[in-house]
């Protein structure tokens, strides 16, 4: 088994090194004969950036293939999902055992996630350092 998740695209624009990438995300019943007829079949349209020393080998429209390791995949849905559920999960139970009532504890969970994804987002230059694609040649 492969050890990079890889998707076809098509680059859209190139700005010194960073080069942006749409791709295409399909479901698994996108690809199938059958799936404009289906309501099941789904796809999305993503723009992806790569950063490339070598930009210059490359030219907006070219067809590439861009990839990220399993690792880099994991550590992205650990930031974007696992964590975030963890501290939802952890902040509700604590919340609950002090008040007693749902409602706060539950409004007080939501409210924990926004200082999360606001230091996420302050953070977020060196988030991309350690998640990033690159293009295969």
């Amino acid at each position: 088994m492969s050890e990079r998740i890889s998707h076809s695209g098509i680059i859209d624009s190139i700005l010194g090194e960073n080069i942006k990438v749409r791709i295409v995300q399909t479901s698994a019943c996108a690809a199938c004969k059958v799936a404009s007829h289906c309501n099941a079949a789904e796809s999305k349209v993503k723009v992806v950036d790569v950063i490339c020393a070598d930009s210059t080998a490359y030219r907006v429209g070219q067809e590439v293939v861009v990839s990220a390791s399993k690792a880099v995949a994991n550590r992205a849905l650990l930031l974007g999902f696992g964590l975030p559920f963890l501290i939802l999960v952890a902040v509700l139970l604590v919340a609950l055992q002090f008040t007693g009532n749902e409602g706060l504890a539950a409004v007080a969970a939501l409210g924990s996630l926004v200082p999360y994804y606001l230091l996420l987002w302050l953070f977020r230059d060196k988030v991309q350092q350690g998640i990033s694609f690159r293009i295969d040649d």
